[in-house]
């Protein structure tokens, strides 16, 4: 039953436009107002290039960003994304898999890649003098990937060990848990790695049709950022994908919708000491209003953990209610952004016989934002998340990253300047309809693993999503 107060916030949240720029941005210092510009072209056929420029940098990094992850597979392919990511560095019709690694060794390079729900991501760090021969080695191990059937063969079973140890990280594998109740039935629910059955089955037929969908002009960006000069990284990009990557239109690849259902997947073995809990809500996708006051709020609940020399001083309610009663290991809140959805919420590392405790505590502080937020809590936070996005662009591969994911989220990059600003312009009002939207008497999703006799049912925790009085 909703308070007055939280259906008030609750129609509020329905209508209010957050983070609304501020009349003027003046205030800021000068490493935001003049950050580096970010420039972006694009090529015939849709492919975009863009790039960030670092005045007397010798290094650079550069990328290949595609739309395209485990999200966009299906039951019979899943796993197809993370095992070309393995594939592309075993050889290519032009080089092979030593001759890949000799050259890049050559160069001082680093080349890797990764695989994410919704993103591939190639990227090649290095020289300034290098950087054409780094995109021409990308083109290289993405379109003339041999895909050889031996070396699919032998990959198989270097991805099932990879399993194993991903399994064995006990946060990892309650995440991928969160995700698979969470947003069971739908593409969001399924794990990168895919399952052992498709690793054992998957054909070269399966991953060069998985390329032919996905790896096309409009889903792609190539970004670079350091020492890079915009106009030769187009005509080189241009000269190695140009006509080689298939055009078309947004439309042609429809995305399935993620469907949020609010359930729980709790698997119980005593004989570890701690569990390992996470509680969920639907959060927002990266275009949504309320993806900033999400930032914020979680800041404002911030993370914890007891080898910290923090304690009970800790700036969040909740990390010093925590470390006063000793509820947990460490705690940290989550705010996972994709397309058209997200996940919000709290993972914690427990002791066995704490975990009722933790639950309230956890549940109270999250309804707690929906009616007590401070303007201090507020202020603090947007600080901290300021503070978090500067440092997190330190270095080219980060800044490149940010270029890449941002151009196939938003369809621009955000100047730092507007960040903040969206950031400023969220208030304690803002941060307290939003949580009035996600937590409020809100189905949530929960994953636990570990002894976890004492972790209270759904409803116990359902029940307590909302407060009776304020």
């Amino acid at each position: 039953m909703l308070t007055r107060q939280a259906s008030r916030l609750a129609l509020q949240a329905g209508r209010r436009s957050f983070g609304a720029l501020p009349a003027s941005t003046a205030s800021y210092p000068d490493y935001v107002l003049n950050a580096p510009e970010t420039s972006v072209t694009t090529l015939d056929g849709g492919l975009r290039v863009a790039s960030e420029t670092t005045i007397g940098s010798e290094t650079a990094t550069v990328g290949v960003f595609i739309d395209a992850g485990s999200r966009f597979e299906t039951e019979q392919n899943n796993g197809a994304a993370h095992f070309l990511e393995h594939m592309a560095f075993k050889g290519t019709t032009n080089r092979t898999q030593q001759q890949l690694e000799v050259e890049i060794e050559n160069m001082g390079g680093h080349l890797n890649a990764y695989t994410s729900r919704e993103q591939t991501v190639y990227f090649a760090k290095v020289f300034k003098k290098d950087v054409p021969k780094a995109v021409e080695i990308l083109g290289d191990i993405l379109l003339d990937s041999k895909l050889d059937e031996a070396a699919i063969d032998r990959e198989r079973d270097v991805i099932l060990r990879e399993m194993e140890e991903v399994n064995k990280n006990q946060e990892e594998l309650i995440l991928d848990h969160l995700h698979e109740t969470a947003f069971q039935g739908t593409g969001l629910g399924r794990t990168i790695l895919g399952p052992e059955s498709n690793i054992r089955s998957l054909t070269r037929s399966d991953l060069k049709n998985y390329i032919d969908t996905h790896y096309v002009a409009p889903k792609m960006v190539i970004a670079g950022a350091g020492a890079i000069d915009h106009g030769e990284l187009c005509n080189v990009v241009g000269d190695v994908f140009g006509s080689r990557v298939k055009g078309g239109s947004a439309v042609d690849f429809p995305m399935e919708p993620a469907i949020f259902t609010g359930s729980d997947k709790r698997v119980r073995f005593d004989s570890d000491d701690k569990a390992h809990i996470a509680l969920a809500f639907e959060g927002a996708g990266w275009t949504s209003e309320y993806t900033f006051p999400l930032m914020v709020m979680q800041s404002i609940l911030g993370s914890w953990d007891r080898t910290s020399g923090s304690g009970r001083n800790i700036a969040s309610k909740f990390g010093q209610e925590v470390a006063e009663h000793e509820l947990a290991h460490s705690f940290m809140t989550f705010n996972t952004a994709y397309k058209d959805t997200g996940l919000f919420g709290i993972y914690a590392v427990a002791p066995d016989n704490k975990l009722e405790d933790l639950m309230w505590y956890m549940t109270s502080n999250l309804v707690r934002i929906v009616h007590k937020t401070t303007d201090e809590e507020v202020s603090r936070a947007k600080t901290q998340l300021k503070a978090n996005m500067l440092m997190t662009l330190d270095g080219h591969a980060n800044v490149a990253e940010d270029i890449g994911r941002q151009l196939l989220t938003y369809g621009r990059r955000l100047s730092l300047a507007e960040t903040f600003a969206r950031i400023d312009a969220i208030t304690a009002d803002d941060v307290k309809a939003t949580a009035a939207k996600v937590v409020n008497d809100q189905d949530h999703a929960l994953a636990a693993i570990g002894p976890i006799h004492g972790l209270p049912d759904y409803n116990w925790i359902r029940r307590r999503s909302y407060w009776l009085r304020a």
